[in-house]
């Protein structure tokens, strides 16, 4: 449907998202600003369908870095670890989907798709590399069901898709879909392991339960956070350019 509906929907995944991401650190003694968070995204989700997105983000930066000082400043009970985690909450989910959005501005929707047939497209890929063929551990340490078997299936198979997406809907783009394939792909695997070392660092399963079977919204867009700039900011490049 793209225009605000997607605006919206990027909206609620990043709130309950950072929600998720806030209430995980208070388990670590460390205590981020939640409502700083929710407030600082709402005219970057909010304005972007009616004003420039890059003001919109402009905006939002400044009111987050602002409200984040001034509370340091005047709440002496808020360490500086507090802050930081604030801060990186934003960037770390808000701003990275919101590049969704951005996406959408592009004359064709067709861009979107490939953010999720990426990083899902290499989770199951992946998943069932590493089921049947998997020996060797990628990372034990931070995820001790992955395999290096099941990491190079999940590339093959993401950019199999990849280019199999471009070839029937958008022959133009097929060539350039395979790079877009193999370097979506590890960056999806990488936005995995980093969701999963934070998972470990603050002694937690999943981020939340609102998704029976997979955990909360991080859970299962942990992949496509990272993704989302890369598709971004690769069209970009190719479309200006290549």
């Amino acid at each position: 449907m793209g225009g605000p509906y997607i605006a919206v929907g990027g909206l609620v995944i990043s709130l309950i998202g950072l929600h998720e991401f806030y209430s995980a650190f208070k388990n670590h003694s460390i205590s981020p600003t939640p409502w700083i968070g929710y407030l600082s995204i709402v005219p970057l989700y909010g304005f972007a369908w009616y004003i420039n997105n890059s003001f919109a983000m402009s905006l939002s930066i400044a009111v987050l870095i602002m409200a984040l000082l001034l509370e340091y400043l005047f709440n002496q009970n808020k360490k500086l670890e507090d802050t930081s985690m604030t801060l990186l909450g934003v960037f770390y989910i808000a701003f990275n989907l919101f590049h969704i959005v951005k996406i959408a501005s592009f004359d064709s929707h067709f861009f979107i798709w490939y953010v999720f047939i990426l990083a899902w497209g290499t989770d199951t890929c992946a998943y069932f590399t590493g089921y049947f063929f998997g020996k060797r551990k990628l990372w034990e340490e931070i995820s001790p069901k992955k395999t290096i078997e099941g990491a190079i299936g999940g590339i093959v198979g993401a950019t199999i898709l990849a280019f199999g997406f471009a070839y029937v809907l958008k022959p133009s783009f097929m060539y350039y879909a395979i790079p877009l394939g193999i370097i979506g792909s590890i960056v999806s695997q990488m936005g995995d392991l980093i969701a999963s070392k934070i998972k470990r660092y603050v002694d937690i399963k999943d981020y939340g339960h609102i998704m029976p079977g997979h955990g909360g919204v991080l859970d299962r867009f942990d992949s496509i956070i990272l993704t989302a700039p890369l598709v971004y900011y690769y069209v970009v490049i190719v479309t200006e350019y290549l």
